[in-house]
C-alpha cells in the first residue's frame, strides 16, 4: 500500500484543523499589512478587497487539494500572482502535492510558483524590497519542498509499521488456528483409537451370540450384559471426546496408562479375544505418565487391529524395557491367507505409526512365518507431543 505515490492517509479532525490553521496564519499576517496600507492610503481599498477575496477563494479551493492535488496547487499558485493573502492556502496545497512524490507534477507546479512569485513582485516595480521578497519566497518554497518530502517519508514509515503489525497479528492468528486444528485432528485420532476398540469388542460379542448355539441362558445373559456395558462405555467415551472438542482440548478426566493394561486385557478376554501377555517391564513405577499413556493406546489399537484382521486368533503381547533403555511393545498374531483389509483397513497402522512418531519412538510391522508382527519402541521419557491432551 505504501508503495502507491498517490496514497494519502485519512485525516482526523485535528489534522484538518492544523492544515487550515497553517493556511490562515499567513493570510492574517498579510491581511494586517493590507489593512495598514488602506489606513495609510484609502485609494488602495479596491485592491485590498480583490486581494482578500482571492485569498478566501484559495482557502475554499484548498478543501479539494487531496482529490485534485496538482490542479488545486496550480490554481492557488496562480492566485498568488495578484493576491498576497492566497499564499497561505498555496503553501498548504503545494506541501500536499509534494507528499505524493510525483516529480513529473511537482516540478512544473514549483516552476509555476516561481513565475507567479516573480511576476507578482514585478507588478509594482523592481526595487530592493522586491528582490528581498523574491529571495524569501524562493527560500520558503525550497523549505516547503523538503518539509513535504519529510512528511511523506514519515507517513510511509508509519504505514509500514502498521502493515507489519497487522501481518504479525494475522500470522499469530494463523498459528493459533493451525495449532487448534492440529489439536482437533489429534483428538479425532484419539477418538478413532478408543471407539474402534469398543466397537470391535461389541462386534465380537454380538458375533458370539449370533453363531453360538451352545450357550445357556446364563451365558447368553452375561454376553448381553457385556454388550450393554461396552455400548455404555462407548457412549461415555464419545461424549468425553466431543466435550473436549467443544472445550478446545481441555482435559476433564484422568487418562489410562500402563497400570490400566491389565484391565484392558481382562476386558478383551471377557469379550472372547484370546490374549497371552509377557510383561517384563522393570521399574514401571518410574515410567512417566505420558509414556505409559502412549503405551496403553498402542496396545489397545494393536488388539483392535488383531480382532479386525484375525478374529478368533491367539494374540501375543510382549512388554519390556527399563529406564535408560526405553520401552518395547511387540504384538503378534497369525495372519489369514487371502484376507483383504475391511473398511478403514491399514488406517489403524497409520494411526499407530503417527502416535509412535509423536512420542519420539520407532514403529515397524512385518509378516514372518505366517504371523503379523508389530514392533514399537518408545523412549522412556516420551517426547512432549501428546495427542489432543490425551482426550481418551
Amino acid at each position: 500500500m505504501h508503495g502507491r505515490p498517490d496514497y494519502q492517509p485519512p485525516l482526523d479532525r485535528w489534522g484538518v484543523a492544523l492544515r487550515y490553521l497553517c493556511a490562515v496564519v499567513p493570510m492574517l499576517f498579510n491581511g494586517i499589512v493590507l489593512a495598514w496600507l488602506v489606513f495609510r492610503d484609502g485609494d488602495r481599498l479596491p485592491q485590498v478587497l480583490i486581494d482578500t477575496t482571492l485569498g478566501l477563494t484559495g482557502l475554499v479551493l484548498m478543501g479539494w487539494r487531496r482529490r485534485w492535488p496538482w490542479q488545486i496547487a496550480l490554481a492557488t499558485a496562480l492566485l498568488t500572482t495578484v493576491s498576497s493573502t492566497a499564499t497561505g492556502p498555496a503553501y498548504v496545497a503545494y506541501v500536499s502535492l509534494v507528499t505524493h512524490r510525483r516529480w513529473s507534477r511537482t516540478i512544473p507546479i514549483a516552476a509555476a510558483y516561481v513565475v507567479s512569485l516573480l511576476v507578482g513582485g514585478s507588478l509594482g516595480g523592481i526595487d530592493q524590497a522586491t528582490v528581498v521578497s523574491s529571495v524569501t519566497g524562493l527560500t520558503i518554497l525550497g523549505g516547503l519542498t523538503v518539509f513535504g518530502l519529510y512528511l511523506r517519508g514519515r507517513r510511509d514509515l508509519e504505514l509500514s509499521l502498521r502493515e507489519r503489525a497487522r501481518a504479525a497479528e494475522r500470522e499469530q492468528r494463523q498459528r493459533i488456528d493451525q495449532a487448534r486444528l492440529a489439536e482437533r485432528v489429534k483428538i479425532a485420532q484419539e477418538m478413532h483409537d478408543v471407539l474402534a476398540h469398543r466397537i470391535s469388542l461389541l462386534a465380537m460379542l454380538a458375533g458370539g451370540l449370533a453363531y453360538r448355539t451352545d450357550l445357556g441362558p446364563e451365558q447368553t445373559r452375561e454376553a448381553a450384559l457385556a454388550i450393554q456395558e461396552n455400548a455404555h462405555q462407548s457412549l461415555n467415551e464419545l461424549r468425553t471426546v466431543l466435550r473436549t472438542l467443544r472445550d478446545d482440548g481441555a482435559v476433564e478426566a484422568p487418562q489410562p496408562g500402563l497400570s490400566h493394561l491389565e484391565a484392558l486385557f481382562g476386558e478383551v478376554r471377557a469379550a472372547g479375544q484370546r490374549v497371552e501377555v509377557d510383561d517384563s517391564i522393570d521399574g514401571r513405577e518410574s515410567l512417566p505418565a505420558h509414556t505409559g499413556r502412549h503405551a496403553y493406546r498402542i496396545v489397545q489399537e494393536a488388539l483392535t487391529n488383531a480382532r479386525k484382521h484375525a478374529p478368533g486368533a491367539r494374540v501375543t503381547a510382549e512388554l519390556g524395557g527399563r529406564a535408560g533403555e526405553g520401552l518395547r511393545i511387540r504384538v503378534t498374531n497369525p495372519t489369514r491367507p487371502g484376507s483383504a483389509p475391511g473398511p478403514g483397513g491399514r488406517l489403524g497402522l497409520v494411526g499407530l505409526a503417527e502416535r509412535t512418531r509423536m512420542a519420539g519412538g520407532t514403529f515397524s510391522h512385518t509378516i514372518q512365518d505366517g504371523r503379523f508382527i508389530l514392533d514399537v519402541r518408545l523412549p522412556w521419557e516420551a517426547a512432549d507431543r501428546d495427542p489432543a491432551g490425551d482426550s481418551g
